[in-house]
């Protein structure tokens, strides 16, 4: 099933806040913040438009400067801060030089983020009356935690979290951690996203962190794998926004090192957990959506085919408009594939709805047709399109597209 938020666990190192600043007009908080006093080890993956955000342009290039070591990340929300040209670049630098000056860190240490309507200049004056008092609220806490969750959405109806927990052995701990206690990792996921969500990231912000002892360069590789199975195996519109992010910080504050042997993959396997987890609240959270579907591309030469027809099925209006109204129309799913760019034999596809197989080789076969509406109908449902070219497979998060999606970006703006 579609994992629901989690219980907030904590990793050691943390402290995080969040306000209203009076960016969105709603008066809602808007503003959040997330400390590591000790510094965090971090990796990120970011947006592939070539339309680029402010902060997305200014934190990657931090993280370059720095080597990948981060002291603070500052979101905002209700305000993109995309396509502001030169004044945006200037504004997202003013809120991190603030910032910075109050924490006591470097401009760079500091990590921004917006999200919101592209194309307005950036409030930063409200944000910086506002800096004080944030960074006075922080809290290492679930609470604060929570808020800071709630803070970052926009079109989000409920915030996203994730976490994990993962013990090992006295080997494993550095030596300056705490003998007393049994070494172990703590993971804490938060994201938002709910429209233009596409692989190759979407309209989301995703922060992970861990109390890991790891360097940038561990964490680069882990978070890269972990998302390749999660945040790119998902479609709600088949739109990638301007400001994606996924950010992974490791404080390092509970003494257990990556490198140490078994560490890694346990981790790894964690972190995998938590993305996967966030990824499907994101889609279940998804604009208008009524019906999630898991879409199971089997028998492909490779990755990519998969990939690509599990996209191409995953963006048709006339598959997604069809899984709207729980109808087994799989033409259109038959018709997707054949167009994919995958050079399939249609004689050797075969469909499956719900467990049913609706289509053999490429044709119609018998199958109870209220029983396929019945599984459609479900808010969750499992699509299997076998491509009888190879061994290879890929799960696919997607969605239905219903009139409230049209409706909510109808009016976004306004």
């Amino acid at each position: 099933m579609i994992n629901k938020p989690e219980e907030i666990l904590l990793p050691l190192g943390f402290s995080f806040s969040s306000l209203a600043a009076g960016i969105k007009a709603s008066g809602r908080p808007d503003l959040a913040l997330v400390e590591i006093p000790g510094g965090a080890a971090a990796a990120a993956l970011f947006t592939s438009n070539r339309v680029v955000a402010a902060p997305v342009e200014v934190g990657r290039a931090s993280l370059a400067a720095t080597g990948g070591r981060v002291r603070a990340v500052i979101v905002n929300s209700g305000n993109a801060n995309c396509a502001t040209g030169r004044a945006g670049i200037v504004a997202c630098r003013r809120v991190c030089g603030e910032a910075a000056e109050i924490l006591g860190a470097s401009t760079a240490e500091i990590f921004p983020s917006s999200t919101g309507i592209i194309g307005v200049p950036l409030p930063a004056e409200k944000i910086s009356g506002k800096l004080p008092a944030l960074a006075q609220a922080r809290a290492a806490s679930a609470q604060a935690a929570d808020e800071f969750a709630r803070a970052i959405m926009t079109t989000d109806t409920r915030p996203k979290i994730a976490a994990a927990q993962i013990q090992f052995s006295s080997k494993s701990r550095t030596r300056n951690s705490d003998s007393r206690k049994e070494p172990g990792i703590t993971l804490l996921g938060i994201a938002k996203g709910a429209g233009m969500i596409h692989p190759q990231l979407a309209t989301m912000l995703v922060y992970i962190f861990t109390d890991a002892a790891a360097t940038a360069r561990e964490l680069r590789a882990l978070l890269r794998a972990a998302c390749d199975e999660s945040f790119n195996c998902m479609s709600i519109d088949g739109d990638t926004s301007t400001n994606d992010t996924v950010l992974l910080l490791a404080s390092g504050a509970s003494g257990v090192r990556v490198g140490a042997a078994g560490v890694r993959n346990k981790l790894g396997a964690a972190l995998n957990r938590v993305c996967q987890s966030l990824a499907e609240q994101i889609i279940s959270d998804g604009e208008g959506v009524e019906h999630v579907i898991r879409l199971h591309v089997t028998g492909a030469r490779n990755r990519d085919e998969a990939m690509t027809a599990a996209r191409t099925i995953s963006h048709s209006l006339l598959v997604k408009t069809a899984w709207a109204g729980a109808d087994p129309n799989w033409g259109r799913i038959l018709a997707a594939v054949g167009r994919c760019g995958v050079a399939i034999d249609s004689s050797q596809v075969n469909i499956f709805i719900g467990g049913q197989k609706v289509c053999a080789g490429g044709v119609a076969c018998a199958f109870d047709q209220d029983r396929a509406h019945s599984a459609l109908a479900l808010p969750e449902c499992d699509v299997r399109v076998e491509l009888g070219r190879g061994r290879a497979a890929i799960q696919f998060l997607t969605t239905d597209l219903t009139a409230e999606y049209v409706r909510i970006n109808a009016d976004y703006s306004t």
